[in-house]
């Protein structure tokens, strides 16, 4: 049976594309030079401060003077799987609902998608780019203007349909957390964070250097989520090894995340803390928690581990797993459990089935009965992020 027309779809992974005055609307003079802005390569081209050349009349962002050669990347949604894989090089090539809220309603209305949770693209999907900076004060600065611009701009143009995601200046705890109380003074629904700090040179979850960080969060009742590659490293197995090899193990770095919290202290210290894994997928997880379990009942007595509870239990007080399509991970839905799973849809990215979430999700769920389907698609999202109909 198709998905009833009571059921609304609620994504919790999808991806906005900033506009080319995101930051020049909401900085101070000093940092109009250096702030992130749309440059035009001529007709000679140039080159990102990584050495990758970027066409004749393309577009690219510059920040502190360096070129950022990825101008959308995998905004390619509606596009044929035979025509994917070049990224877009102007804003000309993508869609106008990857960077127009307003046309990014139509897209939603055509996709059948009632809601959606947008992550950004030019800072990073956790704003892990701003860490890199030279001047600590304008990192900041721009961490909280592409709050300021999805509170106000983005998710301001049509309230009941966008569900505002914040990101955090998590290289700098009080900064983060006076960020957290002010976003959600404001109206934000859930923060960005990093799947792994360590891999950004910070300090890891088994300190407790994010106590402050996380009892913020707990305060303001914002969930965290933790986007694949949010660490800054994708898995692989060799320079040359095709992407497919990355693309089909990336619910690996979720993997990674759900044990490393689990065997930390993090939830036995932060009792109210949730964490949605955003594009990590669900089939492996009852595989996951039966290993966890099973390390914890063989391991735990000689290892610096929480005695009392059982890693199975963790996850289901305190986290959620995100899909696209998963045939396993629907079939594994009461294993994993029903009030754990979130629908998303990715657009604009190449996993994504836009024009058609709605036709495909009716597909996926066709033997799950309708309360659970409805559920998964729109409840648990609604309970999670504060976000009624």
């Amino acid at each position: 049976m198709p998905l009833q027309d009571d059921m609304h779809l609620i994504s919790v992974d999808d991806h906005l594309i900033e506009h080319p005055r995101v930051w020049l609307d909401r900085m101070p003079e000093k940092y109009q030079e250096l702030c992130p802005q749309v440059v035009e390569s001529g007709d000679e081209g140039m080159y990102s401060e990584f050495g990758t050349y970027v066409k004749p009349h393309s577009q690219a962002w510059r920040y502190e003077g360096h070129i950022h050669a990825q101008m959308g990347l995998n905004a390619v949604a509606g596009k044929p799987p035979e025509a994917l894989g070049l990224d877009p090089v102007r804003y000309d090539d993508m869609i106008p609902g990857c960077y127009d809220p307003v046309e990014r309603v139509k897209d939603m209305d055509l996709d059948g998608v009632q809601a959606a949770l947008c992550f950004p693209q030019f800072p990073k999907f956790a704003g892990t780019l701003f860490r890199e900076s030279d001047d600590m004060e304008l990192a900041r600065l721009c961490s909280a203007a592409w709050n300021d611009f999805v509170l106000d701009e983005w998710c301001a143009t049509a309230p009941d349909r966008f569900i505002p995601l914040a990101i955090l200046p998590f290289w700098d705890i009080e900064a983060t957390v006076a960020e957290i109380h002010r976003v959600a003074a404001k109206g934000a629904r859930a923060i960005s964070f990093p799947e792994n700090m360590v891999t950004l040179d910070q300090p890891s979850f088994h300190t407790d250097h994010w106590d402050p960080v996380f009892s913020a969060v707990e305060d303001a009742g914002l969930p965290l989520c933790m986007h694949f590659g949010t660490s800054g490293k994708v898995p692989n197995t060799a320079p040359d090894a095709p992407m497919a090899v990355m693309i089909s193990l990336m619910a690996c770095n979720s993997m990674y995340a759900i044990s490393d919290l689990i065997f930390s202290p993090v939830f036995h210290r932060h009792p109210r803390l949730r964490v949605a894994f955003s594009e990590g997928g669900i089939g492996w997880i009852p595989y996951l928690l039966d290993r966890m379990d099973g390390t914890w009942e063989k391991h735990r007595f000689y290892q610096n581990v929480n005695q009392e509870v059982r890693p199975s239990e963790l996850f289901r007080r305190h986290m959620w797993g995100c899909f696209i399509t998963d045939a396993h991970g629907v079939a594994s839905r009461h294993e994993i459990g029903i009030d754990r799973l979130l629908w998303e849809c990715d657009y604009p990215h190449s996993d994504s089935h836009w024009p058609n979430s709605r036709k495909v999700a009716s597909e996926q769920f066709l033997d799950v009965p309708d309360g659970e389907v409805h559920q998964i698609v729109e409840q648990n999202a609604r309970e999670l992020f504060n976000f009624p109909r």
